[in-house]
């Protein structure tokens, strides 16, 4: 027995990297995954590759966060098609890093609407589902930006802002069965964080030996780490634990 057995997860911006890992976690643990991604052949092709467990299924939807009718319509295809839904992931974001005198509107328009905008759109759908069935788990993935950082004031305030509506939900839905909880993560090898190294001019693997270096453990984050703590927060074993933000980053921000 899969400690997701007979569940189903929806994990938004799931195509690739923290999302995928957290997808890949959750059906090797007997869930069926419904991978929710802007591209839709993107979250197909990626749902084709998770190694399911006996019995489990997955599926791909394209999904614009920011839209709510498209957050619901998403939801509903994933009940229609799944049976239901029992876990949901708000992973999806995006990136517009630049100090604040160079910063556009419409880039801080864009962080804010997919990080704040678009867990409250996918969340609203499916708390409906969650308060009926009085059973179900919410996981927001913050970053440990949200205790600021240069040249990410957009980023980092959205960020933040996820730890504070993550602990509104818990107030708001526990009595109805419901957990809300939120992962910060350090500094996770994907491909927006090898982008963010030829951003800044140097290799991937130069920026991974330099954040190893100040990290307390020593080495960088794999989205397999994300997907660990992903997994038992959003299992019974963490039925007790609501509105919480953990940290996994191997240390950086104890200093």
């Amino acid at each position: 027995m899969g400690r997701f057995d007979r569940r189903v997860a929806v994990i938004t911006g799931a195509a690739r990297g923290i999302g995928f890992g957290i997808a890949q976690r959750l059906a090797s643990e007997g869930a069926s995954v419904a991978i929710l991604d802007l591209d839709e052949a993107a979250a197909t092709e990626a749902a084709g590759r998770l190694d399911l467990a006996e019995g489990a299924r997955a599926v791909g939807i394209g999904c614009d966060v920011v839209d709510s009718a498209a957050a619901e319509a998403a939801v509903q295809r994933v009940v229609d098609e799944l049976g239901g839904i029992h876990v949901l992931v708000n992973n999806a974001g995006v990136t517009r890093d630049n100090l604040l005198f160079k910063m556009t509107e419409e880039d801080w328009d864009l962080v804010m609407n997919v990080h704040l905008k678009g867990v409250f759109n996918m969340t609203k759908a499916a708390q409906s589902r969650f308060v009926e069935q009085k059973y179900g788990k919410i996981l927001n993935l913050s970053s440990v930006s949200a205790l600021g950082n240069r040249g990410q004031a957009n980023y980092s305030a959205a960020k933040m802002g996820i730890q504070g509506l993550t602990r509104t939900l818990g107030i708001e839905l526990g009595p109805f069965g419901i957990t809300a909880n939120a992962i910060a993560p350090g500094f996770i090898v994907t491909e927006m964080t090898d982008a963010t190294a030829r951003r800044l001019k140097m290799e991937p693997e130069e920026l991974q030996r330099l954040n190893a270096e100040a990290t307390p453990v020593r080495r960088v984050g794999q989205p397999e780490d994300i997907a660990a703590a992903a997994a038992f927060l959003c299992s019974d074993e963490a039925s007790f634990i609501t509105g919480q933000t953990l940290y996994v980053d191997g240390g950086r921000k104890l200093g």
